[in-house]
């Protein structure tokens, strides 16, 4: 594509559109549809992917919103800037790659969809509950489909990386694509449509989550499966990392959401372990490194702080609703999901519990909460628990200091202090996310004279520097071990 400063306007208000000039190239065109998580790092991976000669295999194209979060996510790119944060240096080299190549450019402008031979579908689909029940609104996602089906060149094919309910190719997404098709006088199979799901994990391994990592995939029609193959094998590292095809969208739909509602399931069940352990004087992250010696057990979980991010807090949840909405089947139950999604979110309010009783009361305390990110190395504040457990605590009279090395401003455009506070004046800590910069702090020199209650709720510092703090005069409590003496 050899992008140039003059492919693409940024303008001097916020609002002003990254707009690109995208002409017929020699390479294959891939749209990746949202630059958010998912989005971004799906961009820089597929414009990074090489031929056997080294030869870019792509050029890729961002699109964006034509809103102002989509404007400043377009210009961050072609500016060099990564539009979220991250904490893998290999996320802003493979930018720089990109745009050194000049085969990676983001816009506003949905005409780069009419020169697209792939589109990847990246966008956020939202659930919530209505008196109970999941409801999920497709319409955003309805019109992204359409905004493809009504430019995309016949041929192309469109891979839905999006998390969504089991059967939402089926029933939503395919008829949304041929209706728009028929509008174009085109007949329903003009496109091809898959359904590839993200494992992305923000933090340290952010970039590997999508080159260095297993894929399951499946196509509406074998066409399209196939379609999907020659593109992911493209994109991803298969020879140490093959891809798995299934025999339909609906079933690698299924393979996300049964993949995420596992992992929110078996954190929930430790919780209680967790409680057990406390109670009794065991060490419980002991325990669980001792039954993780067998293979068979290997990931299991722990206790913590609480689970966020955008996907265990809602993706357990999609199964109830596509089974009673998209397939009619108003006799099938998930309550292990629904419990555990529950259990989660209650969560922070353990740690918030324990705080209030070992100070005798939160009215008038003063307490440091170290992390507001979902997850250590990420800047993604949605679903924190931080924020449950920072509303409790002021509702309960405390005043409370948030920090996050990763975080600059959250919680309802709450500003963070850009450098850690100073223990001086606090009643409590909290150290709530395992971040790099919390594990690594000099905690002697830190507390100085200050004594605080220190609450490790997630493992952030070994057993060995939380009994250094206890020997200076702190009391020192860990969840999953209870009170931690000298």
């Amino acid at each position: 594509m050899s992008v140039s400063e003059e492919d693409y306007v940024t303008g001097s208000r916020p609002q002003a559109a990254a707009t690109a000039a995208v002409s017929v190239q020699e390479r294959p065109v891939v749209c990746v549809q949202g630059l958010g998580f998912v989005g971004t790092a799906m961009a820089l991976a597929t414009a990074n992917a090489r031929t056997a000669d080294g030869a870019p295999c792509y050029d890729v194209v961002g699109v964006e919103l034509d809103n102002e979060t989509g404007h400043e996510r377009a210009r961050a790119i072609n500016e060099g800037r990564l539009p979220i944060a991250s904490a893998d240096p290999r996320m802003a080299a493979a930018l720089a790659d990109a745009l050194e190549t000049g085969n990676l450019l983001a816009t506003t402008d949905p005409e780069a969809y009419t020169r697209a031979s792939v589109a990847v579908v990246d966008i956020a689909l939202d659930l919530t509950l209505d008196n109970g029940a999941p409801t999920v609104d497709f319409t955003g996602l309805r019109a992204a489909i359409r905004l493809l089906a009504t430019r995309l060149p016949t041929g192309s094919l469109v891979v839905v990386e999006t998390t969504v309910p089991p059967g939402t190719c089926q029933n939503v997404i395919a008829p949304e694509m041929e209706d728009a098709l028929a509008a174009r006088g085109l007949p329903p199979d003009s496109l091809l449509l898959a359904h590839a799901y993200e494992r992305v994990m923000p933090g340290a391994d952010y970039l590997d989550s999508i080159v260095n990592f297993w894929r399951v995939y499946a196509g509406r029609t074998p066409e399209a499966a196939d379609a999907c193959e020659r593109f992911l094998q493209n994109v991803v590292n298969v020879g140490a990392y093959p891809l798995t095809r299934v025999g339909s969208t609906t079933a690698s739909e299924i393979g996300k959401v049964l993949e995420n509602s596992y992992r929110a399931t078996t954190i929930a069940f430790m919780e209680e372990w967790g409680r057990f352990a406390e109670s009794v004087g065991v060490d419980l992250f002991e325990v669980i490194s001792a039954i993780r010696v067998r293979p068979t057990h290997a990931n299991m979980r722990q206790p913590g702080f609480g689970v966020g991010g955008y996907c265990l807090t809602k993706d357990p949840l999609f199964a109830e609703y596509g089974a009673r909405e998209l397939f009619g089947l108003d006799d099938v139950r998930f309550p292990f999901c629904r419990q555990a999604v529950e259990i989660n979110r209650t969560m922070p309010l353990v740690t918030l519990d324990k705080v209030d009783e070992l100070l005798g009361g939160l009215q008038g305390k003063r307490v440091l909460l170290l992390g507001v990110s979902y997850r250590q190395g990420v800047g993604d504040t949605r679903h924190s628990p931080s924020a449950v457990f920072v509303s409790h605590a002021r509702e309960r009279g405390a005043d409370v200091v948030a920090h996050d090395p990763m975080v600059s401003s959250w919680h309802d455009d709450e500003t963070l202090p850009p450098d850690l506070p100073a223990p001086a004046g606090f009643d409590a800590v909290v150290f709530a996310v395992p971040h790099l910069e919390y594990r690594d702090v000099d905690l002697e020199l830190w507390l100085a004279d200050a004594r605080p209650l220190v609450l490790d709720a997630n493992d952030v510092l070994s057993v060995d520097r939380l009994r250094r703090l206890a020997a200076t005069g702190c009391r020192v409590w860990s969840i999953g071990r209870g009170p931690i003496a000298a």
